[in-house]
């Protein structure tokens, strides 16, 4: 697990300083001086911050938007910081949508680590030099990014493969970076109204959770063999084997794949391979994920898609995948139904369903905008929705409804758009929505099938038998405690302890004014009736009555002001 502490809790001196003050000056330098001056961040660090210099923007810097200046620093912050912003543009719950739009321009640029390291993290993994693993690794690798890079490698003599190789010291760099910006997230919560909204301090455990998991090649390797058993009788798609004696946490060993990449349009073309077929069968392997499995790749741009000979679709890298339970697949087959339909107040409930919220979304009124959007976008023929252009829209359209899309959700969403954008490069013609019609057809009604019923009855009525064999024993209970007058019932009202004080003070203050008017009267009656003793001719008793009458009456409107009401 990654050891992530939040320093500012346990001390003002903070261990990673130089890291520390790299982070604070690039902040500066793409013109968030404004944060850090709202931070107060001499309250949390004793020293160190003075050796940052002053870092005025560049002028190009300031004609530029705030998401843009966040992406470019991101990019000089390097790989941590990289990654995180990846893995955020596609969380929409966590961040605005036009920032989300920024961040997911954002590229891997990492030079290639030396071979001595890939042969001391291999010989670290399997207690092996790594000749006694591979029979053969070629030094240069033909692909790199910020966790790790790829060599070309053979094994058992003929088998020609691919081995993901983890960046050294990742983790602890990751580590460190995540240990900062959590520090950081947890004082910009405390200081910064506007940002703590966002809540920065779940957005930084949200990506530690990711990114632990891309650390560890083994969830990839379990990805790949999950996805393999999905499509094992389908011939148009080919997934990678995995070697899993040469795999590990930090090395992953998989079957080499000799294809075109997707994009590459000229080669597809050379190659004598059929593009409108493939084009249909790269919607076919995204559709099947979407509406029958439910686990799918979540990345599949055009470089993790190869074509192979025989116009068989290759996916690779499965770092990134997402899973939508059927409840989930079956509310949105019932979404896409309704809109089709026009029946917008089932499309408003049924996106209340999808989505989460913390308050109730006004229904009539999410009715009234889903009604907008739809006339807008999608009243027109199939083969002319861009849904590329559709999604930041829908996300807009939920944001002003307080609706959070969930992640999975949205990097499914993602997925069929991405395949969408390569399909129109190999057929121009070709129209993804169309192309969905019997997926969603065939999802709608296959929860009306005899097996699907056969078994929800059946746990029903297993849900139903454990309460049946439970209910003697438990009514019997209640009686048993009603009769011995153990039995009670507590209710809790919000607001009522509230209600209670507000009461008890009002009951007081006119207690309190009855005492006064009554000291009032009688002192007036005694200092009439002269009553003994008496000083310059009137009574002290009276005297001393309103005298005590007078503090009294201060000392209640003094605390009537106090509570701002008169």
């Amino acid at each position: 697990m990654l050891s992530i502490k939040n320093i500012g809790r346990v001390s003002k001196r903070y261990r990673h300083l130089r890291r520390y003050q790299q982070i604070i000056g690039i902040i500066l330098k793409y013109g968030f001086k404004n944060i850090i001056d709202a931070m107060n961040i001499d309250r949390y660090i004793e020293s160190g911050l003075g050796l940052i210099p002053f870092v005025n923007p560049h002028e190009k810097v300031e004609k530029l938007s705030k998401n843009q200046r966040i992406r470019m620093a991101f990019e000089e912050l390097g790989p941590t910081f990289i990654k995180m912003g990846q893995v955020l543009s596609s969380r929409p719950d966590l961040i605005p949508v036009d920032l989300l739009n920024e961040l997911s321009k954002l590229q891997d640029h990492v030079p290639a680590f030396e071979f001595e390291h890939v042969k001391t993290i291999i010989a670290s993994e399997f207690g092996k030099p790594h000749d006694k693993i591979f029979d053969s690794i070629e030094e240069t690798p033909f692909a790199s990014a910020s966790i790790g890079q790829v060599h070309r490698a053979q094994i058992n003599h003929n088998d020609e493969i691919a081995v993901k190789i983890q960046r050294p010291g990742i983790r602890k760099t990751i580590e460190t970076d995540l240990e900062i910006v959590l520090h950081l997230a947890s004082i910009m919560e405390n200081n910064i109204e506007e940002v703590a909204a966002f809540k920065p301090v779940k957005i930084v455990e949200e990506f530690a959770k990711t990114i632990e998991k891309e650390l560890d090649y083994s969830i990839e390797a379990s990805n790949m063999e999950q996805m393999a058993d999905q499509f094992k009788n389908d011939k148009t798609i080919y997934i990678p084997k995995v070697y899993f004696a040469e795999s590990s946490e930090r090395v992953l060993a998989m079957e080499y794949i000799k294809g075109i990449k997707a994009d590459d349009v000229e080669a597809i073309e050379l190659a004598g391979l059929d593009k409108k077929l493939l084009t249909r069968r790269g919607a076919d392997f995204i559709m099947k994920q979407v509406f029958e499995y439910g686990f799918f790749h979540a990345d599949p741009h055009p470089g993790n898609i190869f074509f192979m000979e025989k116009n068989r679709i290759c996916p690779v890298d499965f770092g990134m995948t997402g899973f939508v339970d059927q409840t989930t697949r079956e509310i949105f087959v019932d979404l896409i139904h309704s809109i089709a339909t026009n029946n917008f107040k089932l499309t408003a409930r049924l996106l209340c369903e999808l989505a989460e919220y913390e308050i109730q979304p006004d229904l009539t009124h999410l009715e009234k905008d889903v009604s907008l959007f739809v006339s807008m976008h999608l009243s027109k023929a199939l083969k002319d929705i861009k849904t590329a252009k559709m999604l930041p829209l829908f996300l807009e359209l939920s944001a002003i409804h307080n609706l959070r899309i969930p992640p999975d959700f949205f990097l499914m969403i993602k997925a069929v758009i991405s395949i969408e954008g390569t399909a129109r490069k190999l057929d121009p013609e070709f129209d993804m929505l169309s192309h969905a019609i019997p997926y969603i057809t065939a999802a709608k009604y296959r929860k009306f099938k005899p097996s699907r019923i056969a078994k929800e009855f059946m746990g029903i009525a297993r849900e139903s038998y454990k309460l049946l064999q439970l209910f003697p024993t438990d009514a019997v209970e209640i009686m048993r405690l009603a009769k011995s007058g153990k039995l009670s019932f507590n209710m809790k009202i919000e607001g009522l302890d509230k209600l209670l004080n507000t009461q008890d003070q009002t009951s007081n203050r006119i207690s309190f004014s009855i005492i006064i008017a009554a000291l009032i009267l009688g002192s007036a009656v005694l200092i009439n009736s002269k009553a003994p003793p008496m000083l310059f001719g009137v009574s002290v008793i009276g005297i001393a009555g309103f005298t005590a009458a007078a503090v009294m009456g201060i000392w209640l409107l003094v605390a009537i002001i106090k509570k701002g009401r008169l």
